[in-house]
């Protein structure tokens, strides 16, 4: 009963398309406001000192070149949408985005990217480094957290204590995708699966 509530209250509460459009719920809408991109990606930079996969991907995002538009806040799917290994599905290239979601508490996720998120993530780990720029508060957050139903597009973190203010992510590391197939020996579960491994982070920013 626990799951199913849960469920509901998650499908009433996201609804994630291929336009990345996501209904974040439960918090009341801010004051537009603008941040300089430059300075939080600094920042989100400093964050990740001595985390190195973090450190990494932050850095894979600052040299690869490419610019967040200054929007107006909140705006909740993340700006930078994520490159990987492989991509929609046809090779490398963008990948799915880092969003922020708020049915049951703050909680960073991601959805996208081919097939279906797998409900077993075993040699799979993606994770969020983010920072508050209101309160100088930051972290690291494994999003390891989905529901095997079709209704279910995103996999999540746990409910996180972030502050209330303007927040910076960048989503990286690996997640594992399957698709359905006939049953055979090498599939004996009816899916195959494939490890994605984000090249550049997904990043942006949020409220809270």
């Amino acid at each position: 009963m626990h799951r199913l509530g849960l469920i509901r209250r998650f499908t009433a509460a996201v609804a994630a398309t291929t336009a990345f459009v996501v209904v974040f719920a439960g918090h009341a809408a801010a004051e537009p406001t603008t941040i300089d991109w430059s300075t939080a990606t600094q920042q989100l930079r400093k964050a990740a000192n001595g985390n190195p996969a973090a450190e990494q991907a932050v850095d894979r995002l600052l040299t690869s070149g490419q610019v967040a538009t200054r929007v107006a806040m909140p705006a909740q799917p993340f700006q930078i949408p994520a490159q990987s290994d492989i991509g929609r599905g046809d090779g490398p290239g963008v990948y799915g985005s880092g969003i922020a979601l708020g049915y049951d508490g703050f909680r960073f996720g991601f959805f996208g990217g081919p097939g279906m998120i797998a409900p077993n993530q075993a040699g799979a780990r993606l994770e969020v480094l983010w920072i508050n720029l209101s309160n100088g508060r930051s972290g690291t957050e494994v999003i390891s957290e989905h529901n095997d139903v079709a209704a279910d597009t995103t996999i999540r973190t746990r409910p996180i204590n972030t502050g209330a203010g303007v927040i910076v992510g960048a989503v990286y590391g690996t997640l594992l995708h399957r698709w359905p197939v006939p049953v055979s020996d090498a599939n004996p579960d009816g899916y195959q699966y494939r490890l994605a491994t984000i090249s550049v982070p997904s990043f942006g920013s949020v409220y809270n």
